[in-house]
């Protein structure tokens, strides 16, 4: 698995690790970052490269298993389920309303505006559409 899929995980932050793990493997399911059927690292390897205790690990796998996000075969693995597509463009659209709450808290704290918001999103919205 791409070392970038937990590029945002934050030992710092006040989510909890598996709950970021978890959201961060829910996002790359719904992109499709992660393909149906793709195998994700074992409790063990993916432990290691986040440098967290196995049973976050295993808390965040048992988490995406129970929404049906994710499914372990004994013996093999944890896999990737197929999602249907109404799944997957709900969690993109989950994604960007929280992305979006994030930027309105830090623009509050910082004392911005919302026109100046509203402004800059125009702006950077039809940047990147060029």
């Amino acid at each position: 698995m791409v070392v970038s899929v937990f590029r945002q995980i934050d030992p710092r932050s006040p989510v909890p690790l598996y709950a970021q793990i978890a959201d961060r493997l829910r996002i790359a399911v719904a992109t499709g970052e992660l393909a149906m059927g793709a195998a994700l690292p074992s409790v063990r390897q993916l432990a290691s490269q986040l440098r967290v205790n196995p049973a976050t690990v295993v808390q965040a796998y048992r988490q995406l298993e129970e929404v049906g996000v994710v499914e372990s075969r004994q013996g093999a693995g944890t896999f990737v389920r197929q999602l249907a597509e109404p799944k997957r463009e709900a969690e993109r659209q989950r994604e960007a309303r929280r992305l979006v709450r994030r930027m309105l808290k830090d623009a509050s704290a910082l004392g911005v505006m919302r026109e100046d918001i509203e402004q800059a999103l125009k702006v950077e919205m039809k940047a990147r559409s060029q």
